[in-house]
């Protein structure tokens, strides 16, 4: 047996300093997933935007340009609040994974 053989049994992810996790580490957990969603779903609503046309006298000129992003970040984050498109449990799984070393 040589010094660089590894044994099945080697690659297997240790579970003996597991510790189950906190109701307040869950929650945190899921924030940080939501915040995840919420920046994928700016960056998909982004383009919808861009070439919107705006028309006086409601719309338009730098104002609108600036506060369109802000506009665009709130919607994201409301929908992911509301329950976003289901990326929040998957996220948090592979969090969960990641941190156990099975990722």
């Amino acid at each position: 047996m040589s010094h660089t053989t590894v044994f099945p049994a080697m690659l297997q992810p240790t579970t003996a300093n597991l510790r189950p996790r906190s109701d307040e580490q869950q929650e945190k957990m899921r924030q940080i997933a939501q915040d995840f969603e919420a920046t994928y779903l700016a960056q998909m609503l982004k383009p919808m935007f861009e070439n919107l046309s705006t028309e006086a006298p409601f719309g338009g000129g730098a104002g609108e340009e600036m506060w369109r992003g802000f506009l665009v970040e709130a919607m994201a984050k409301e929908t992911a609040r509301a329950g976003g498109v289901g990326l929040v449990d998957t996220v948090m799984a592979h969090m969960l994974k990641a941190q156990e070393g099975l990722v």
